[in-house]
């Protein structure tokens, strides 16, 4: 067996791009190394460059492996070559950062050398920071939901879009749901384009009650599709299109046509799967760019709505409170730890456990200062009122924040 190599360098386009450790393992089950990542970029970078080329990008780095948590760096690093652009983003809470923009297939091997395996631009091209030319649909099931909900509510979606004059652009996320992208003119700016995506939402779940939901909080939407519109809020990003995801079969965000949408399956699009059928059929998202549409009718229809409805507020803070029975039962610095704690709490009150849904439980994934951490509630809605225990001390309680001095806490 011939020893790993330290590194090799590759020429894309007449761009020299390091490429460290190359024969380290990824993905251990399909058996991909690094190098084959880069490799795979390469193979779609037309496409993958579509989605993600030009805008400036978040570094989701998994350095330590799929099995071990990412940490997303926004400012780009200081001894990146010249094919790396850059963007300077102001953020809501007052900080900035000087963020890549990637622009060639170049960009990519580059990107995909710092651990980078899900590509997440911001909606907006680098020229002009403030004003989204993409509005994200992430249709989102909630467990116990399967793909032909998902997929049906992707066609009441793109009635809806046809309606107000908009293309969608349906894409797997790489995981268990559905990505719609829309081109639009950058005429409008973050919160309209937030409104928009809401109307939107909102309009699907008039349509199909039960089917789909845009209730903001995850213990009032049941076994529904969330149309989660807060993916178009300022400083959100998504995993563009043909982005790896950290799932053990290396799974792609691939873009499908319209008449796959029903016939197709996530599971079917890998790292080993997407480059022939790219090679063989070409990226379906190609015309994207040439289907720019505008968000008056999004807003027309948003003024015939009227203001959505808000969740109670309560609290000296201010803070919008859930109506729902809810309980929260952990936090944890990992997603096993958190279904680990999961078991704990429910071999605890075997009662409760029989009466649960799988919509009532819910492990989110919550960022920390500078990786994800997870907190674990339990929504006690089925739950006969007299068996229902209270809110008691967390299985595992993981403080996120720990050594680190932010305004409000201490050290």
């Amino acid at each position: 067996m011939s020893p790993a190599r330290k590194e090799v360098f590759l020429d894309v386009d007449g761009h020299e791009v390091r490429i460290s450790s190359p024969d380290k393992i990824v993905f251990p089950e399909p058996g991909l190394s690094k190098l084959d990542i880069v490799q795979y970029y390469l193979a779609v970078a037309e496409g993958a460059l579509r989605g993600a080329g030009g805008r400036p990008m978040v570094l989701k780095r998994f350095v330590k492996g799929i099995d071990q948590e990412a940490f997303f760096q926004k400012r780009v690093p200081e001894n990146h070559p010249d094919f790396i652009d850059t963007a300077t983003l102001q953020y809501a809470r007052g900080t900035s950062a000087e963020e890549a923009v990637i622009r060639d297939a170049a960009g990519l091997a580059w990107i995909a050398n710092l651990g980078c395996l899900d590509l997440n631009p911001h909606p907006v091209r680098a020229e002009d920071l403030d004003h989204p030319d993409e509005l994200r649909i992430d249709l989102d099931p909630m467990p116990g939901v399967d793909w032909t909900q998902i997929v049906d509510v992707a066609f009441i979606a793109r009635e809806v879009l046809d309606e107000c004059g908009l293309v969608g652009w349906p894409k797997t996320s790489g995981s268990r749901g559905l990505h719609i992208l829309v081109r639009i003119d950058p005429r409008w700016d973050y919160p309209q384009v937030r409104l928009a995506a809401e109307t939107l939402a909102r309009e699907v779940e008039n349509r199909a009650p039960g089917l789909a939901t845009a209730r903001w909080w995850k213990e009032e939407r049941g076994e529904s599709v969330f149309v989660d519109f807060n993916q178009n809020a300022k400083d959100r990003t998504v995993a563009s299109a043909y982005s790896i995801r950290p799932l053990p079969d290396a799974r792609v965000s691939t873009p499908l046509r319209w008449d796959e949408v029903r016939l197709r399956r996530p599971e079917e699009f890998t790292v080993l799967t997407v480059p022939g059928r790219y090679a063989e059929n070409g990226d379906p998202h190609e015309g994207i760019d040439d289907a720019v549409g505008t968000l008056d009718g999004l807003l027309r229809l948003a003024d015939e709505l009227g203001p959505a409805e808000k969740a109670p507020r309560s609290g000296a803070d201010g803070r919008r409170q859930s109506t729902m029975p809810l309980i929260e039962v952990a936090r944890t610095k990992t997603k096993p730890e958190a279904l680990d704690a999961l078991e704990v709490w429910k071999s605890g009150h075997p009662s409760v456990e029989s009466q649960l849904h799988p919509a009532d439980v819910m492990i989110d994934g919550m960022r920390g200062s500078s990786s994800l951490w997870y907190r674990v509630r339990v929504n006690l809605q089925h739950v006969v009122e007299a068996e229902r225990p209270p809110q008691e001390a967390l299985i595992a309680d993981y403080d996120p924040w720990a050594g680190k001095t932010w305004p409000g806490r201490e050290a």
